[in-house]
Order: structure tokens, then C-alpha cells, then sequence
């Protein structure tokens, strides 16, 4: 198992050392695993003035599989566009063909009071929000800001999908759905959106091919106001590119803390990225008070769709489990009263447990 190791910056470098400890675990009973450090984000271009340098991409590309940490920081924020932290996580997708991001939003019985939401409205939670990863607005072109002919300024942003797009991702969204409870709700904005309304039509038509899946179809403002007010009703949510941004990132509180949901995002091979779903939280970062477990998730999720190890990926979630299940908590999953550990004192936890 060839892994690229890419921290990132702000609390990337901490919580993926995290994981790595458990990936040297792994390798200390005997799996066969490499890994390679290399540069991105903010630290790609404190490097070589590039947030995805030529090597990291060559890096990613020769590699089984990618774990990253976060990329961005406040002293990035003044760059031209082209240079910003982000822009390398956009390339590095692009690069990679990974056009299927799995954001699982599970909630532990151990951190059920955790979450915002009413205890009863989230106990048993277990969604898998699939969100297309290499289209939508945020690649559509032409983009800018431009004069307009009267002197107003204007900024400008195309979204667009191919049928192909929608093809590809909607049939990774029904196979999910046949080895969960079958059951797919496709998030749009059809009462809209000329590019929602094809959506629509596409991902009926591919709904055809999986006669036992249940699809229904939702708005997207509607979709955000269930995910507070009865989120159970949810098994897998298919969904564009921006609206999976936004929703993944409102279930995640379902949970908890953001700290605690890993993503995977995956290649027509199910060559894939796996990082944590949260951001580089740069105001947090050198103190060790980060949650690493999203992050060791994240590696669980490699195991089971990269590398097909489905009894390696069940080991360190029942790792994470059995954490929880001793009351060790960071900072953003604990109750009041209860005593904190630190991002370091979590990833050892978790080595102990496997």
C-alpha cells in the first residue's frame, strides 16, 4: 500500500501524524504499507510557490492513495487566486480524476449529547452524503470579476454539469444505496436552475438501471431545513458540488463536531483522497487541542474502498469506539465536567486500542 502523506497546514501536520501512528501500527502487524511526505496548500507554496508542486502532484499520481490533512491559513489570504491554499486542493482532485466525494455523518452513541440537536432527533444517525467533486460552479467557466460597459464592477461564476458527470456520480450513489438500507434522495434546486432541472432528469434516468432503490428528489433549501428537523429520514443524499459543500458541513454538526467526520474522495477506480471534512482551524493550530479522529476515520475509509480491507476498516473504527467508550475526549466533543485530552494523548489513545 503505497500512501502519498500530504499534511497541509494549520492543524493538518498534527492531526495527520495522528494517523500515521495508526497507519505504523498497522505496519507494525505486518501490513505492507509505504509512506511519502510531500507538500501542499500553504506549505506547497512556502516551498516551491506553487499550493500544488509538480513533485506532490507526481507523488499523489504514483501513489495507491492520498491521506491529507487541511490546507489554508490567514497569511495566504492576500495571494492572487491562482496561488491560494485552496487551489490546491481543487488541483489535486482535478489532477487525480476524483470526482466522488463519501461524507458519512454517523453519530456515536458516546457523543450523542454532543450534538446541538435534541438527543432523539440523532441517536442511531448514519447518513452518506455522496457530493460530486470535479464540477458545478466551482470549475464551470467563464468566471471573474469584470467592468460592465455603465462602470460597474461585476463578479461572475458559471455552473454547469455534463451528462457524463451526472452519470458517473449518480451510479456511485445507487451502488452505495444498494449496501446501505436503499434508499437515495437527490438534493437540486430544479424549481430553479436549468442545471438542477438536467440533474433531475439524469439521475431519474440512471434510477432505472436500480429498480429496487428508492429515489426521491428534494430542494435544497428544503434539504437543509430536514437535516435539522428530522435527519433519520436521510439514508444516502447525492447532490452537486456546492450544495454537498454546504450540506455535508451542516450534518457534520448532527454529530457533534466537524472533528469527527472523515471523507473519501474517490476515481473511477476507487483510487482514492481521504482527509478530514473540516478546515486547517489555523487560530487552534500548534497548541494540540485539534480532534485527530476525523482524520483517523479517514484512514479507516481508505482501508475499506482503496484497499478493500473492509476487516482493517472495521479495526480502527471499533478503536475509535472503544476511545470514546473510555470517556477520552478534545476539547469540541466534551460534555461539561468532562476532562480533555490533547490531539497527541487521542492518536495514542487509538494506537492502544487497536
Amino acid at each position: 500500500m503505497k500512501i502519498a502523506v500530504l499534511p497541509g497546514d494549520g492543524i493538518g501536520p498534527e492531526i495527520v501524524a495522528q494517523a500515521v501512528k495508526v497507519l505504523e501500527a498497522l505496519r507494525s502487524d505486518g501490513l505492507k504499507i509505504e509512506m511519502e511526505h510531500a507538500h501542499i496548500g500553504g506549505a506547497g507554496y512556502d516551498a516551491a510557490q506553487d499550493p500544488l508542486p509538480e513533485a506532490t502532484l507526481k507523488l499523489a499520481q504514483e501513489s495507491d492513495a492520498v491521506l491529507l490533512g487541511a490546507v489554508g491559513g490567514y497569511q495566504y489570504d492576500n495571494l492572487p487566486r491562482p496561488m491560494r491554499p485552496e487551489q490546491g486542493l481543487l488541483r489535486i482532485r482535478k489532477g487525480l480524476g476524483l470526482f466522488a466525494n463519501l461524507r458519512p455523518a454517523m453519530v456515536y452513541p458516546e457523543l450523542v449529547n454532543s450534538s446541538s440537536l435534541k438527543p432523539e432527533l440523532v441517536s442511531g444517525l448514519d447518513i452518506m452524503i455522496l457530493r460530486e467533486l470535479t464540477g458545478d460552479i466551482y470549475f464551470g467557466q467563464p468566471r471573474g470579476i469584470r467592468t460592465l460597459d455603465n462602470g460597474e464592477r461585476q463578479g461572475f461564476d458559471t455552473m454547469h454539469y455534463s451528462e457524463s458527470e451526472i452519470r458517473r456520480v449518480a451510479h456511485v450513489g445507487f451502488q452505495i444505496a444498494m449496501k446501505r438500507n436503499k434508499k437515495m434522495c437527490s438534493v437540486d434546486k430544479a424549481n430553479v436552475l436549468d442545471t438542477s432541472m438536467f440533474w433531475r432528469e439524469i439521475v431519474t434516468e440512471v434510477a432505472k438501471e436500480y429498480p429496487e432503490v428508492e429515489l426521491s428528489h428534494m430542494y435544497v433549501d428544503n434539504a437543509a431545513m430536514q437535516l435539522v428537523r428530522a435527519p433519520k429520514q436521510f439514508d444516502v443524499i447525492l447532490t452537486g458540488n456546492i450544495f454537498g459543500d454546504i450540506l455535508s458541513d451542516e450534518a457534520s454538526m448532527l454529530t457533534g463536531s466537524i472533528g469527527m467526520l472523515p471523507s473519501a474522495s474517490l476515481d473511477a477506480n476507487n483510487k482514492g483522497l481521504y482527509e478530514p471534512c473540516h478546515g486547517s482551524a489555523p487560530d487552534i493550530a500548534g497548541k494540540d487541542i485539534a480532534n485527530p479522529l476525523a482524520t483517523i476515520l479517514s484512514v479507516a475509509m481508505m482501508m475499506r474502498y482503496t484497499f478493500a480491507r473492509e476487516d482493517i476498516a472495521q479495526r480502527i473504527e471499533t478503536a475509535v469506539r472503544k476511545t470514546l467508550q473510555q470517556g477520552l475526549r478534545t476539547g469540541d466533543i466534551a460534555e461539561a465536567g468532562m476532562p480533555k485530552i490533547g490531539c497527541k494523548a487521542m492518536g495514542d489513545a487509538v494506537v492502544a486500542a487497536l
